[in-house]
């Protein structure tokens, strides 16, 4: 097996990595910071709040794993008993959740606005590099151009039929499938801060997969978030202070099919080609909905859209980082 995973988003290690001692050392008398680690969609994910109350956090904190549980039930690809996997399987999905359907929705409105630049159907692509090079031998060049050609077949963002009277999602093509990573850790992150703010938290870093910084810290100052350098993604290129907004990126270099680093997980849906391996993006939106998606959006869209992609998305900013380390930013 050749697959080489680290984490697709690998802003959330450089989260913790620059930001956890500052946060220690801010503890005010008042509120002592609780952390809490786990994985959301197969990816590690941390919450960070600042509390009065280490018991009434704890309870807080039950009851946003009980969230993560209940959504990852949802969206999980690798779950058989998930809500996506049975429209993947079944081709419909009959009584979609409430979530479901709205995130549906998010997914096709980001492939309109980017020209299908982002496209939510690319799964059966994606499953065809998985399988070539997770097989005995694969052949270094990558699948042959035949099959490519025939997993995008597959891929239309418009074959997405929604009845929202009947809450059913429909795929057109026998064969197709969806995945929504690229927006369910988003989705996941501002519902779990939901859940921390109905519980009555409102200082805290949520991270899903998308790090969300709610409120200043008791000190009064910014939650600080590295943003990597795509050749050495254990490294920052430089930081972001973020209060009340979300901090997304997305990179080849999270996973890449062969030692080479040649072939990406960000495929390019017209095309079937993968993204090059030491490039990132990072997106600054108010919330993790908009910002997830729209960083790996951005790496596939043509220079000249990116500002029109970012305004219509409703994205704040995003900055594109080179493998020399060099940053450009593009502001809404």
């Amino acid at each position: 097996m050749t697959v080489r995973i680290t984490r697709r988003r690998a802003i959330t290690v450089l989260a913790a990595a620059a930001g956890l001692p500052l946060l220690m050392k801010a503890n005010a008398a008042q509120a002592r910071l609780v952390r809490w680690e786990g994985t959301t969609l197969g990816a590690p994910s941390t919450i960070q709040l600042y509390a009065a109350d280490e018991a009434q956090a704890r309870t807080a904190l039950a009851a946003a794993q009980g969230e993560l549980a209940r959504l990852e039930g949802i969206f999980s690809i690798y779950r058989a008993d998930s809500a996506l996997s049975a429209l993947n399987r079944d081709g419909k999905l009959d009584d979609a959740p409430a979530e479901f359907m709205e995130l549906v929705a998010h997914a096709k409105s980001l492939a309109e606005i980017s020209d299908g630049a982002f496209d939510p159907t690319i799964q059966p692509v994606w499953q065809l590099y998985f399988s070539h090079f997770t097989a005995a031998n694969p052949d270094p060049k990558g699948p042959a151009r035949k099959d490519i050609d025939a997993a995008l077949a597959l891929v239309d963002w418009k074959g997405i039929e929604v009845d929202a009277a009947k809450r059913r999602v429909t795929l057109a093509k026998p064969g197709m499938a969806l995945t929504l990573n690229a927006r369910a850790q988003g989705f996941i992150t501002d519902k779990v801060a939901d859940v921390l703010r109905a519980h009555g938290f409102t200082q805290m870093l949520v991270d899903m997969g998308e790090p969300r910084a709610m409120e200043a810290k008791p000190d009064g100052s910014a939650w600080r978030i590295g943003i990597a350098n795509p050749a050495d993604n254990s490294k920052a290129v430089t930081s972001v202070d973020v209060v009340n907004k979300c901090v997304s990126t997305s990179g080849g270099y999270g996973t890449m099919f062969d030692e080479a680093g040649r072939f990406t997980h960000i495929i390019d849906p017209r095309t079937g080609r993968t993204a090059p391996a030491e490039l990132g993006v990072t997106v600054i939106a108010d919330n993790a909905t908009i910002a997830d998606g729209l960083a790996t959006t951005l790496i596939l869209a043509p220079e000249h859209k990116r500002q029109q992609i970012l305004r219509a998305a409703g994205a704040l900013q995003a900055y594109f980082v080179t493998p020399q380390g060099v940053v450009a930013t593009v502001t809404a």
